[in-house]
């Protein structure tokens, strides 16, 4: 790239990605913050094992029911306002979270919020590819994801210390950790809709001369094959495939992100010391994740590494349970955590390849509607075999299992995206 385009791509990460990213990283708090909530609240409402892994997954359900027309909305009225809405409304009803009073309470909330939040990532993943080309996205959708295990390396012990406030105001420990990490969400809603743009020509940050050469740029990228209706995005055989990836991943991500600080608190160590511990994957799995997205961008081997990311995550739940130790086990865990969040970096880049327009918002809705259904069966999955067996053991296998089925699938795509 010449000067000016260089120019341009660092404007436009400078002016997107930190706000963004921490719209993600407030996001994931919200969403997820139910797992150390959960070392209390499932005592206070007398939640089993299978309830909770439940109501943990019943959020991905509503996610992924009113996620394409979350998307097809954004589509039509611009992203700056669609993610605003999106961002203040889930907020409300994170906080609203602490006021739920027994399983079917915490089944209606978790729903809801799930509906809340629809569209957020892939709206954001499609609103990003018209301000980047192809050969700088898994670099900069990386960067991006990079608030997923980031959010759990401060929000675990953030969390921890929340918890300790048990009591304040009357208020057990697991009701302000909602409504305190739902608070950030209204207020970044707000700032979003004053400072993101909608399209290249509204950029603010740009030149009159910038904004041509970006829209010059963007046009002239090379695609395998356009896909401009969203029937035809949604009946296309690499869409369906890169469906089926993406459920495998997000199946292992939440069902280790929902249970990690139960299976750690089964030591018998304090909350707090949970809250630290859990942090300790996900800071290796943040440097791992931006680390392998620039060596994909540099080889543009996507789905080579894509496949091998997945199969590293399948290894480490394995190596996880190989024996009874928690220093082996918080191993291979951090292992497949490396693993699954850089798959996630990976994976974000190929589908804007051959996809564009409307058939774009509708795929990439499609895409993440069936693969977050993963975020429903691992935690469901993960408490169901709980019950049943009373250990982490089978849980872990079958995981692993599903994301070797995922790494079979990414080499599969090879036969389909001529891309490396």
């Amino acid at each position: 790239m010449d000067a000016l385009q260089e120019r341009i791509l660092r404007r436009n990460a400078w002016r997107l990605l930190p706000l963004l990213t921490v719209a993600y990283v407030i996001n994931y708090l919200d969403r997820t913050n139910v797992s150390f909530a959960a070392l209390t609240m499932n005592k206070d409402l007398g939640l089993t094992a299978t309830q909770y892994g439940r109501g943990a997954g019943i959020f991905f359900l509503a996610y992924c029911l009113f996620e394409l027309p979350s998307n097809l909305a954004l589509y039509r009225f611009g992203a700056r306002l669609w993610i605003a809405r999106i961002m203040i409304s889930w907020g409300l009803l994170s906080i609203a979270m602490a006021f739920i009073g027994g399983v079917w309470s915490f089944y209606i909330m978790r729903f809801l919020l799930g509906l809340a939040e629809a569209g957020f990532f892939p709206g954001i993943a499609f609103y990003l590819s018209a301000w980047f080309p192809a050969q700088y996205r898994a670099r900069i959708l990386a960067g991006f994801l990079v608030a997923i295990p980031f959010s759990t390396v401060i929000g675990a012990p953030v969390s921890g210390l929340i918890l300790e406030l048990d009591g304040f105001w009357g208020l057990a420990g697991w009701k302000w950790l909602f409504i305190l990490e739902g608070l950030p969400a209204i207020i970044f809603g707000a700032v979003v809709a004053r400072v993101l743009a909608d399209r290249p020509e509204e950029a603010s940050w740009l030149s009159a001369e910038e904004k041509t050469a970006l829209i010059a740029m963007l046009a002239a990228e090379p695609r395998e094959r356009e896909r401009s209706s969203a029937c035809a995005a949604i009946k296309d055989p690499r869409v369906l495939i890169c469906a089926g990836v993406q459920f495998g991943f997000t199946l292992g991500s939440y069902g280790v992100l929902f249970w990690l600080p139960q299976i750690i608190k089964a030591s018998g160590v304090s909350n707090l010391t949970v809250s630290v511990l859990t942090a300790i994957p996900y800071l290796f799995a943040t440097a791992a994740m931006i680390w392998w997205a620039l060596l994909v961008d540099k080889s543009g081997k996507k789905i080579g590494n894509l496949a091998t990311a997945c199969g590293l995550g399948a290894a480490g739940l394995v190596i996880s349970v190989l024996s009874g130790s928690l220093a082996v086990g918080l191993t291979g865990l951090t292992i497949a955590l490396i693993g699954i969040t850089s798959a996630r970096g990976i994976f974000w880049s190929i589908p804007a390849r051959f996809m564009t327009g409307a058939g774009a918002a509708a795929g990439l809705a499609f895409i993440n509607s069936i693969g977050v259904m993963g975020g429903y069966f691992g935690p469901e999955l993960m408490g169901t075999l709980k019950d049943m067996t009373g250990g982490y053991f089978a849980r872990l296998l079958a995981m692993a299992a599903i994301l070797g089925a995922s790494t079979l699938l990414a080499v599969s795509l090879k036969l389909f995206i001529k891309m490396e």
